[in-house]
């Protein structure tokens, strides 16, 4: 026989936007249990995204999670363009009003969540098998699902999907009630994680005629790099030479700048797809984070989107709980989904602007080239930029 228990709100999946749902509800004092099919180590040690918007550092600080952040995080006001064989500044802080952006890894935020949530003392079960979820549309829906051997039933008043956009969760509601707008990027990065000092202080966006460049860093010791490469590109061709090559070609300008190497302790192939699905709730289960939409990376809003889904879903299950108010719970998707158009958008113009794309003409390039410069010397364009990229404020909450 399973083993049955109760909580008020299950959450699936314990990347940031679940392990952050928990730790603003347990602060709350309502009640939830995380369940994730991967182990504490993979969770740990996954590097992805690694920008964080200002106002997600914000609610890092809220939520009591801002400490090694704090210490650790780098800030940067400001990111290069690259074209031309020239860099060009945009000063994010100076036409946001101060704002800016955090460099702190992804897999580092979730560190600082998982030892939040078991300091408390939350549940928190990793390596769990079987997931499947029962009950959407009524008042009491449940959780199964294995661990350590056993099979449980989760009851609860409410999921949190959290889990990606390959989990259980987007899944368990039927096709038919459900919108998909999706495209399929022609390109992907090959990225790879350096252990050397990064040779700038801020990111740099680079179009090339052989294809977009990012220097990135995620430590004072560590860098973060990519080239844009074809989807199902073999990374047995891409020995280590070859990659700093391509690099160097991609990111120096000749004027004495270089990158500094070191060597290569991961690297990997990501493929660029925008996705987005609506609504993002279906009875009493709402879709937070990857598991609702998708972004190319070029505009730094994977995590930024998750964090935002989040606090605006812990938010309406508090007033429910709360004050017995439904309206945010009714609302949540509506409310979210202002935020992940505007960001989706955002994220396709980056990707547009930066890539090289096979099927473009002569004349396509040319007017990448024009808007590159309209944005290098435009205060308005730049602050267009600037004000996406640190990212919108959020929408004050009912």
């Amino acid at each position: 026989m399973p083993l049955d228990s109760r909580t008020q709100v299950a959450i699936i999946g314990a990347g940031p936007a679940g392990l952050l749902l928990g730790q603003l509800l347990h602060r709350a004092g309502i009640d939830t249990v995380v369940l994730e099919d991967c182990s504490r180590a993979h969770v740990e040690a996954r590097v992805r995204a690694g920008v964080l918007e200002q106002g997600s550092v914000d609610l890092l600080h809220a939520a009591g999670v801002g400490e090694r952040l704090a210490r650790q995080g780098m800030v940067h006001h400001g990111i290069e363009l690259l074209f031309d064989g020239a860099r060009h500044r945009i000063d994010l802080s100076g036409l946001t009003g101060g704002r800016a952006i955090t460099v702190y890894g992804q897999h580092e935020v979730v560190r600082d969540l998982v030892a939040a949530r078991l300091q408390a003392g939350a549940p928190l079960h990793f390596e769990v098998s079987g997931v499947t979820l029962h009950g959407i549309d009524g008042l009491s829906p449940s959780v199964a699902y294995r661990h350590a051997g056993r099979g449980h039933v989760l009851r609860c008043d409410f999921i949190a999907g959290c889990d990606g956009s390959h989990g259980v969760s987007r899944a368990a509601i039927p096709a038919d009630r459900l919108q998909v707008f999706e495209r399929i990027w022609p390109f992907a990065w090959l990225g790879i994680l350096a252990e050397a000092p990064p040779a700038a202080q801020e990111l740099i966006y680079a179009s090339h005629a052989r294809g977009f460049a990012l220097f990135s860093m995620r430590s004072p010791e560590v860098t973060r790099l990519y080239l844009q490469c074809r989807p199902d590109e073999d990374l047995s061709r891409w020995d280590d030479a070859r990659i700093w090559r391509e690099l160097h070609t991609r990111l120096e300008t000749g004027d004495g700048w270089r990158l500094n190497e070191g060597p290569i302790l991961q690297k990997g192939v990501t493929p660029m797809r925008s996705l987005v699905v609506e609504p993002m709730q279906a009875g009493r289960l709402f879709l937070a984070g990857d598991a609702a939409h998708i972004v190319p990376p070029t505009g730094a809003k994977g995590m930024n989107l998750a964090m935002a889904d989040v606090r605006q879903l812990a938010h309406a299950l508090s007033a429910w709980y709360g004050d017995g108010r439904d309206d945010l719970l009714q609302s949540y998707s509506a409310a979210c989904l202002r935020r992940v158009w505007r960001a989706e958008h955002f994220s396709w113009w980056m990707t547009s602007l930066l890539h090289r794309f096979d099927d473009h003409t002569p004349f396509m390039a040319r007017l990448q080239q024009a808007e590159l410069a309209w944005v290098a010397s435009s205060p308005a364009a730049a602050r267009s930029l600037a004000e996406n990229y640190v990212g919108l404020p959020f929408e004050a909450l009912g």
